[in-house]
């Protein structure tokens, strides 16, 4: 038997979850000694975490994301947190005409109004090694056949730390077979295989991966050779 179309949350009650996350993250920071003292402020829209604000060392924006992904709803947390007063290095990929900051700067296949240059995303980004603090690769992933090189690219570029947005269609929406452009079908259990490659792979530490019933979002931190993997305990959060 086939399985009925899947029913999404109405906008209203969107609405009502990112009105929840903000009220739930404003209690844990009046609780939280550890947050209080920090400038970053956490935006919610559909259930993404947006932070914006200042921090002295990268340990306490880990930790600010760390918190906010610890809210039930929360399904991926996007940063343009300055760090020791640096603003981050944001790339997007195959943005376009639409970024998801309009400071990035945006690759893509085809010039268009907020393409800053042009890039072909299934060869080598025209990026330098370890230049970039966050990517975004937003419904890019479903267009490509084999996405393993540009996943293995963008850890390249990526900072110590540097992390890569994704955001899909899930598998078992209709969104993610009506567009005839699409030959790949991804799921939370995609990163999972990710995240556990034994091919010799660059490695990749998922912050936060989940799914909304329309689409699959996943937060990658680039992992170097030396860092141990991920535990046990923490991937149980996202996958099976």
């Amino acid at each position: 038997m086939l399985a009925g179309p899947v029913r999404l949350p109405s906008p209203e009650r969107l609405r009502a979850i990112d009105m929840f996350l903000d009220e739930a993250w404003a209690d844990r920071v009046r609780h939280d000694a550890q947050l209080r003292g920090l400038a970053v402020r956490a935006r919610f829209d559909q259930g993404v975490a947006h932070l914006t604000g200042d921090v002295e060392r990268l340990e306490e924006l880990h930790l600010v994301r760390r918190r906010v992904g610890e809210l039930a709803g929360v399904l991926g947390v996007w940063s343009r947190v300055r760090v020791a007063g640096r603003p981050p290095v944001v790339v997007d990929l195959g943005c376009g005409r639409t970024k998801q900051y309009a400071a990035s700067l945006g690759l893509d296949l085809r010039p268009a109004p907020g393409v800053d240059a042009i890039a072909d995303l299934s060869a080598s980004l025209p990026l330098a090694d370890d230049s970039v603090d966050v990517l975004f690769a937003v419904h890019i992933l479903e267009h490509l056949t084999d996405f393993l090189p540009l996943l293995d690219d963008a850890h390249r570029v990526l900072r110590p730390a540097g992390v890569l947005h994704v955001m899909s269609p899930w598998w078992g929406h209709v969104n993610a077979i009506a567009d005839p452009t699409h030959v790949r079908l991804l799921d939370v259990q995609t990163f999972k295989g990710i995240c556990r490659r034994t091919d010799g792979a660059p490695r990749w530490y998922p912050l936060h991966v989940g799914c909304d019933g329309a689409s699959v979002f996943a937060d990658l931190m680039r992992l170097g050779p030396d860092e141990p993997d991920p535990d046990p305990h923490h991937l149980a959060r996202f996958f099976d």
